[in-house]
């Protein structure tokens, strides 16, 4: 493993997609994006998946050059089509002016349709919230779930994140998949040819499976049986059939150049506490999570995170020395 600093690798993602037929504002977005989750701890939504992302752009499976645009404007709906791009800068900006109207309105759906990879879902609700405003995200993802008695996959791991901002602390932030863990898991497993743990996936048939690429090839399991079942169903809607994107079973992967774009979509529902709660909302949180914290071994999500966050800003992030080659021969930087 490497080792290099936040910034050097940011600038590092950012050279390998300019280089494969992305802007230079996607490619920052998308770069601070990918080591942003490195940065938390969540390598498999990091920069594991940025050769993907580039062969990608280079395949036209994704439009490395898409600039988001408004479709629907109402005071508290907004709808954002990213054109076949990738979801991060459609996402920013979506998020940027439905923070607005939510202040407005007192609250802002924001819906982004023909998007891609949503990333760390939490890093988007986060920033809503770092603005003073709850923030709700739903995306869809490619199948990779079974309906609950069903075999073949109808649903994404369909992750659901809720930020909520504190006073002189950092948000509360919950980001979970649908599935008993993120599918981007299995796929780093794959990738350093490693087995996973028995619970997170069957085979093609059904099957409980090990082996990484055998649950790639078959279904993650829900979490919670039926009812993350059901819950992905409710995401599904909420992100694909109200802004016009495809379903989980229309998707193409998000891991490699065959097929048309994803042409998935994501749902952020946006809250201005104050206009609800009133100036108490932010002293009534405190005593929720002050009963939570109370209790030894207790802690409020998204904490821990918080904190390998603030630790690796210092320490740098790790990148495999087989991807840092492959970086350094797409950017002609690597010794």
């Amino acid at each position: 493993m490497s080792r290099v600093s936040a910034e050097r690798a940011r600038e590092l993602a950012s050279k390998v997609l300019c280089n494969n037929a992305v802007s230079a504002p996607n490619a920052d977005a998308v770069a601070t994006a990918l080591v942003a989750a490195e940065l938390d701890g969540l390598a498999s939504h990091g920069l594991s998946r940025l050769i993907a992302y580039a062969d990608q752009a280079m395949a036209g499976k994704v439009d490395g050059y898409a600039k988001p645009r408004i479709r629907v404007n109402a005071p508290a709906a907004l709808a954002v089509d990213a054109g076949h791009g990738f979801a991060f800068p459609a996402i920013q900006f979506g998020i940027e002016h439905g923070v607005a109207r939510a202040r407005e309105a007192g609250s802002c759906t924001v819906a982004i349709s023909h998007s891609h990879h949503a990333g760390v879902l939490g890093h988007h609700v986060e920033a809503a919230a770092a603005q003073g405003l709850i923030a709700i995200g739903f995306s869809n993802s490619p199948a990779a779930m079974a309906p609950w008695g069903g075999s073949k996959g109808v649903f994404g791991t369909n992750p659901i994140a809720c930020a909520v901002p504190r006073s002189g602390a950092p948000p509360m932030v919950i980001d979970l998949s649908l599935s008993g863990v993120a599918r981007g898991k299995v796929m780093l497993a794959n990738q350093r040819g490693e087995a996973i743990p028995e619970g997170w996936a069957l085979d093609e048939a059904g099957r409980p499976t090990t082996e990484a690429a055998a649950a790639l090839a078959g279904t993650m399991i829900p979490a919670g049986g039926a009812k993350g079942a059901a819950l992905a169903l409710m995401v599904e809607i909420l992100s694909a059939t109200l802004t016009g994107s495809s379903y989980a079973f229309e998707a193409s992967s998000f891991f490699n150049m065959e097929g048309p774009p994803p042409n998935i979509g994501q749902c952020f529902w946006l809250i201005d506490p104050d206009r609800l709660a009133g100036p108490q909302f932010a002293a009534r949180l405190e005593v929720l999570f002050a009963a939570i914290t109370d209790q030894p071994g207790a802690r409020i999500p998204g904490v821990r995170r918080h904190e390998l966050r603030v630790a690796n800003q210092k320490k740098g992030v790790e990148i495999d020395d087989a991807l840092m080659a492959n970086i350094g021969q797409r950017v002609g930087v690597y010794k």
